[in-house]
């Protein structure tokens, strides 16, 4: 028998509960692995009901997902942020957050580049509403795929006999959680994401149906494309590198060849491996800076069970959840009896061993080896990589690790947003289910399939009445309190600070608390020789700490303001005008201190005032909050040796002799910490203390 013959009758046999070449007849057996079209006309009269019900039911669920996307429209401050960079490079200055500084403070690297080519493209006067549509149309489209995706995975199962019916139910689950549809615009790259997320998937199905021995130019220009979107995963965001990792990993231990393997990986790595030189050249780390300043690979596992509860409690969410868990137990059941129905003469085909070395050992032969035993387990597993229910199982896997991930780490402050793409994940299985009701009741299994159809159409009208009384959910005290947990509805926090339901523009942020008198004071600080402009607790005014008439070489005269909701101001602000944070998104002095224990998940870094009025060059006219022992201190850790050859990494003039000099040192760069306060600081790299200070007198 062929690897081909083998995969085919064995396909149908396993219990995942999405396994999709069940044959329900003789004349089953016999449709192409490759899903081709029915071979007679009863076969494509059954699918008119199973095409109608899955053309409303991904109809229906479209279109609701972009009315509710399109009524909660908005543009969050991060993903002002990311505008930011955009307008740099539409003016020339490079892929930066501020002129002159090397610093990749945004997260996707492929939604920076894809909002810049639309932006160019279309010339938009605001990029804001370039994110908006490109958002968007990726949210919205996203859905119909995934589920495209799989109804194909359930291919010859709709043609046996009696009626059955495609319904969705994970669709309906992802699009009644408000979050979804509050991330389906909001400037950030969550439409990229489970967009990228749904290509992978139909990608990774089709190559699954795919015959094993299929050499043709088709095949083989398909499994390089497959290669290619999953090895996109860390451009567009680093942690969803699981997903496509482990499709990477399945693709190279199928039985390819290594040829194919060579080519595999030379397609996959090109672009994300050439854009990991150029960002450790560039900007002198292995990551983007956010990752650093939020320390990605931290742990704390108690923020992330709240951050869990955070979104399933206010949903009632469990409930959907157990549905889906259910529906995919009954199909696995539904596989298990369809393998001990199939008929005997495809038993008897797949009984039989493809060669002598699958035979049976015989009664009194010498045992075989523990070594050429383990190999035949190995080549029996490969031999079945190559399937549906393996690229389920792979599915599975990666949205429980990505889920895993996202609670270890903490979450997020943003309510719902990091966990939309593992639940995504998850839920593509049973994106859309199929409902059958069989035409007798003659076997077992047609038996089961009533029984089971009848309760998976009870969890699709209990989902959709979950959805109904639920998608308008708002958390108790959403436009006020941050919370305790430190997570915030972020669009409603928003909303009803500026009292605006679609915030959109920069300039819709000029109503929230000081963003007004921000611009105000920029203008009168460029006009008396710069500064540093900083919050105070009064939210019609800015402190300024002015800059001297002569600055030390190598500190260049420019405003700078230092304020934590850095898409707002940025965007708000001439591209000329330099704008840094506490937290450390695009400022790496404060990205390199240590994660604060208690703090806020994601704002868990705080830069002392001091250390930016130092570095930006200020020596008098603080204001009264400012410790003026703190700033000499500070001017004086500046001097660290490695600090300052950081500093040198992203603020020196880009020459190939410094490209090499940053490849050689980004990792040191990406762990490099400093202490917070410049006293420790001091102590940390040796330094002697400045003498001047109020407490020496």
């Amino acid at each position: 028998m062929s690897r081909s013959d083998e995969s085919r009758s064995d396909d149908p046999t396993t219990v995942i509960p999405v396994v999709s070449d069940e044959p329900d007849g003789p004349e089953a057996l016999d449709e192409p692995r490759d899903g081709g079209r029915p071979a007679n006309r009863g076969d494509r009269r059954r699918l008119i009901a199973p095409i109608a019900s899955f053309s409303i039911g991904a109809l229906a669920v479209t279109v609701l997902f972009a009315i509710g996307a399109w009524q909660r429209r908005w543009i969050a401050d991060d993903g002002l942020i990311v505008l930011r960079t955009v307008r740099n490079l539409l003016a020339g200055n490079g892929p930066v957050f501020n002129a002159g500084e090397r610093v990749e403070a945004n997260t996707s690297t492929a939604w920076t580049y894809l909002i810049w080519f639309w932006s160019w493209v279309t010339g938009a006067e605001h990029t804001e509403y370039v994110a908006l549509w490109v958002a968007l149309v990726l949210s919205v489209a996203a859905l119909p795929l995934a589920m495209y995706g799989t109804a194909r995975l359930y291919g010859r199962r709709v043609l046996g006999p009696g009626l059955t019916l495609l319904l969705p139910l994970g669709a309906i689950v992802y699009i009644v959680i408000p979050p979804a549809r509050d991330f389906a615009t909001s400037g950030l790259e969550n439409g990229l994401v489970i967009f990228w997320i749904a290509a992978l998937w139909c990608q990774f199905l089709a190559w699954g149906r795919r015959d094993p021995d299929d050499g043709s130019r088709r095949s083989r220009i398909a499994f390089l494309l497959l290669a290619f979107t999953a090895g996109m995963a860390p451009l567009i965001r680093p942690e969803i590198t699981v997903f496509g990792g482990l499709v990477l990993l399945v693709l190279f231990v199928s039985r390819i060849g290594w040829r194919m393997r060579v080519a595999m990986v030379v397609v996959a790595g090109a672009v994300p491996i050439g854009y990991q030189i150029f960002r450790m050249g560039y900007y002198a780390v292995l990551v983007p800076n956010p990752a650093i300043a939020k320390d990605a690979s931290g742990s704390k596992w108690k923020q992330g069970f709240a951050y869990l509860d955070n979104l399933f409690t206010p949903y009632t969410l469990l409930l959907p959840v157990i549905v889906a868990i259910v529906a995919g137990v009954l199909l696995a059941v539904g596989a298990y009896l369809a393998r001990r129905e199939a008929p005997r003469a495809a038993s008897a085909v797949s009984a039989a061993p493809a060669d002598d070395a699958d035979a049976p050992e015989i009664l009194g032969a010498p045992p075989v080896p523990p070594m050429q035993r383990l190999r035949r387990t190995w080549s029996s597993a490969v031999d079945h990589v190559q399937s549906q229910n393996a690229v389920v199982v792979t599915t599975l896997v990666a949205g429980l690790i990505l889920g895993l991930y996202w609670i270890r780490q903490g979450g997020d402050f943003m309510h719902g947003r990091v966990l939309l793409a593992p639940l995504f994940i998850l839920l593509l299985p049973v994106m859309v289910i199929p409902v059958t009701i069989p035409a007798s009741l003659s076997s077992a299994r047609s038996r089961y399939q009533l029984g089971a159809g009848l309760l998976l159409l009870g969890g699709v009208v209990t989902t959709v009445w979950w959805g109904v009384a639920v998608n308008q959910t708002v958390l108790p005290n959403a436009g006020m309190d941050i919370g305790r947990d430190g997570i915030v509805d972020e669009r409603r926090f928003y909303v009803t600070n500026m009292g605006n339901e679609n915030p959109v523009t920069a300039e819709d942020y000029l109503e929230y608390p000081r963003m007004r008198a921000m611009v105000e004071k920029i203008r009168q600080t460029e006009a008396a020789g710069g500064g540093v402009i900083l919050p105070s607790a009064n939210f019609d005014e800015w402190y300024v700490a002015p800059l001297p008439e002569h600055l030390k070489p190598g500190i260049p005269r420019q405003t700078t303001v230092y304020f934590l909701n850095l898409g707002m101001t940025s965007m708000n602000a001439p591209l000329d005008v330099r704008v840094v944070d506490q937290m450390g998104l695009a400022y790496p002095l404060a990205a390199h201190t240590p994660r604060l224990t208690d703090g806020r998940i994601g704002h868990d870094k705080h830069l002392p005032t001091e250390w930016v009025v130092a570095e930006s060059g200020s020596v008098s006219g603080f204001p009264a909050f400012i410790d003026r022992d703190e700033v000499k201190m500070a001017r004086v850790a500046l001097t660290c040796p490695m600090t300052e050859a950081r500093f040198a990494s992203y603020k020196g003039t880009w020459t190939f002799a410094r490209f090499r000099h940053n490849l050689r040192q980004a990792a040191e760069f990406n762990s490099y910490r400093i202490a917070r306060e410049p006293k420790y600081e001091i102590e940390r790299c040796g330094l002697a203390m400045p003498k001047g200070l109020t407490s020496d007198n």
